[in-house]
C-alpha cells in the first residue's frame, strides 16, 4: 500500500474518545503508525501532520462526530494518542440532514497538489513537548554535538537547536554541514559517500541530548536550514529554506510536522531558525514562508506573553482515495 517510501507508508487508526475524552472537549482519538521500509518495523514514537489533517474528515464521514446542522464548517477536536496532543481541524462541511465534509470547493492550493481544494485549517494546540515534555529539550536554543567519525576520518563538531514542536527535530545548518561534508551534491541526488551515515550520527547524537531513543529512526527528525539563496526565493519572499529526511532518506517535500516545528523555532530567540529570519526580516505577525523540494508552505505559530507556544497551524488540502480491505 505504501509503494516503498516513508511519506506514504504510514496508517492512523481511528475511534471515538473515551467518555473522560468527551468530557474534555475532545470529538476522536487515533494513533499514529510508521512502517518500516526495508524491515517490517512498527514506530508509535511520532505523530504526521498531513495524516493529522483528514482526521477530522474521517471522524465526520465515518459517522464518529456529528456536526451541528446549522454550521457550515466543523472544527473536530482530536487527541493523538503518540504524542497526547490536541489537534483542532476546520474544514467545510455539507448542510444535509447528516452533514459531510465538502473537500472539493475552489478554495486553495497547496505544493505539490494540482488544482485548488477545500481549506483544511489544521491546528496544533499547546505543540510544545510532544514527546519529551519541553519545547526546548536540552534548556538551550543551540547545543553543539561531538559526531563520531566514520572509518578512517576525524570526530566533527555539529552546531544544532533540538526542538519539541509537534515533532521532535534537530536543526542544523547548510553553511555549517558544507565545511565538512559534499551537501550540496548530496540535495541535489548526486552520488556521495557517507553523507546520509553523518547526518544519521547527528540525529542519533541530538536524540541522546534530548532524551529520547537514538535507534528510533522516526524521531526525531532531523532537517537543513539555510538561507534564501535563488531570485525566485526573493521573488516568492522565501524566509528559510528547508530540506528534511524521514526514516534516514530526503524527503521529496517535508513532513508538516518538522515545517510546523520550524515555523515555532522561527519565534524561539538564538535558535538556528530565529538567526536565518533575523537575517531575511521573516517571522512577521507569527508567519515563516517555508521553501521546501516540493514548494513554498507558510507555517504560524501563536506564542503566550510567558514564551509558551500556544498553538502552530498550517494550511492543507485532502480528499478520499479509496475505500476498501487490505490483506497480509
Amino acid at each position: 500500500m505504501g509503494g516503498g517510501v516513508s511519506s506514504l507508508s504510514k496508517i492512523c487508526v481511528v475511534g471515538a474518545p473515551t467518555p473522560t475524552q468527551k468530557e474534555q472537549g475532545i470529538d476522536v482519538e487515533y494513533t499514529f503508525v510508521q512502517v518500516g521500509i526495508p524491515d517490517s518495523s512498527i514506530d508509535y514514537s511520532g505523530n504526521c501532520g498531513n495524516l493529522s489533517s483528514m482526521i477530522g474528515v474521517f471522524a465526520v464521514d465515518e459517522g464518529i462526530y456529528t456536526p451541528h446542522l446549522s454550521e457550515t464548517h466543523a472544527t473536530v477536536r482530536s487527541f493523538n494518542t503518540n504524542t497526547r496532543k490536541i489537534i483542532d481541524t476546520t474544514f467545510p462541511i455539507s448542510s444535509s440532514e447528516s452533514p459531510v465534509a465538502l473537500l472539493d470547493n475552489p478554495e486553495t492550493t497547496i505544493a505539490g497538489v494540482p488544482g485548488k481544494a477545500s481549506t483544511i485549517v489544521l491546528e496544533f494546540v499547546s505543540p510544545a513537548g510532544a514527546r519529551t515534555g519541553k519545547l526546548l529539550p536540552t534548556g538551550r536554543p543551540q547545543d553543539y554535538l561531538t559526531v563520531p567519525p566514520l572509518q578512517g576520518g576525524v570526530e566533527m563538531t555539529v552546531r544544532c537547536s533540538c526542538v519539541d514542536a509537534t515533532n521532535p527535530t534537530v536543526f542544523v545548518g547548510y553553511s555549517d554541514l558544507a565545511e565538512f561534508l559534499p551537501i550540496a551534491d548530496y540535495i541535489g541526488g548526486k552520488p556521495t559517500t557517507g553523507v546520509g551515515e553523518i547526518l544519521e550520527r547527528i540525529r542519533q547524537a541530538a536524540a541522546v541530548k534530548m532524551g529520547l531513543d537514538p535507534l528510533a529512526q522516526a524521531q526525531p527528525k532531523i532537517a537543513i536550514l539555510r538561507s534564501p539563496y535563488t531570485e525566485d526565493d526573493r521573488i516568492q519572499k522565501v524566509d528559510v529554506v528547508i530540506h528534511a529526511l524521514s526514516m534516514g532518506v530526503l524527503h521529496k517535500a517535508v513532513p508538516m510536522t518538522v515545517g510546523l516545528c520550524a515555523g515555532v523555532a522561527s519565534n524561539i530567540p538564538n535558535s538556528i531558525a530565529w538567526e536565518i529570519c533575523q537575517e531575511t526580516g521573516g517571522n512577521k505577525a507569527g508567519m515563516v514562508r517555508l521553501r521546501h523540494p516540493g514548494g513554498i508552505v507558510d507555517v504560524g505559530a501563536e506564542f503566550a506573553e510567558d514564551g509558551g507556544a500556544k498553538s502552530a497551524k498550517v494550511v492543507r488540502t485532502g480528499r478520499r482515495l479509496m475505500s476498501g480491505a487490505v490483506w497480509w
